[in-house]
C-alpha cells in the first residue's frame, strides 16, 4: 500500500483527508512543517500532500527543503492551499511542489492526482 504523508494544521481539513484517503493508502500526518519534513526523512512517503499555510515552518520552506534533499526530492509533493491569490500556483511550482490544488479541495481532482503520481 502506498504512503502519503498530509501536512495539515486545521483538524477539520485533516479530518477529511483521513476519511478520504485511509481505504487506499497508508497515511503519516503531521500539524507543522518541521514536523512534516522529519516525518519525511523517517517515513520516507510515496507523496506528500503539503499545505502551505503551517505553523513552526510554513510548507513552502518544508518543500524547499524536501526538494533541495537528494534522499527526498523524488517525493511528489502537492502543495495545498485555501489562499487562491494571484501568483500562489507559481510561487508553489516555485518552491518545487509537484502540483498544487486549492481549497477546498475538488475530491475528484484531488484522486486524479493521486493516481497519475502513485500509478506503478
Amino acid at each position: 500500500m502506498k504512503k502519503i504523508l498530509i501536512v495539515e494544521d486545521v483538524e477539520l481539513n485533516l479530518d477529511l483527508l483521513v476519511q478520504l484517503l485511509e481505504d487506499d493508502y497508508e497515511l503519516v500526518a503531521a500539524k507543522d512543517g518541521a514536523t512534516g519534513l522529519d516525518l519525511a526523512y523517517s517515513e520516507r512517503p510515496d507523496l506528500i500532500l503539503m499545505d502551505m499555510a503551517l505553523p513552526v515552518m510554513d510548507g513552502w520552506e518544508a518543500t524547499r527543503r524536501i526538494k533541495a534533499d537528494p534522499a527526498l526530492k523524488h517525493i511528489p509533493v502537492i502543495g495545498l492551499s485555501s489562499h487562491a491569490m494571484h501568483g500562489d500556483t507559481e510561487k508553489a511550482f516555485e518552491a518545487g511542489c509537484d502540483d498544487y490544488l486549492t481549497k477546498p479541495l475538488d475530491d475528484e481532482l484531488l484522486f486524479m492526482k493521486l493516481d497519475s503520481y502513485l500509478k506503478d
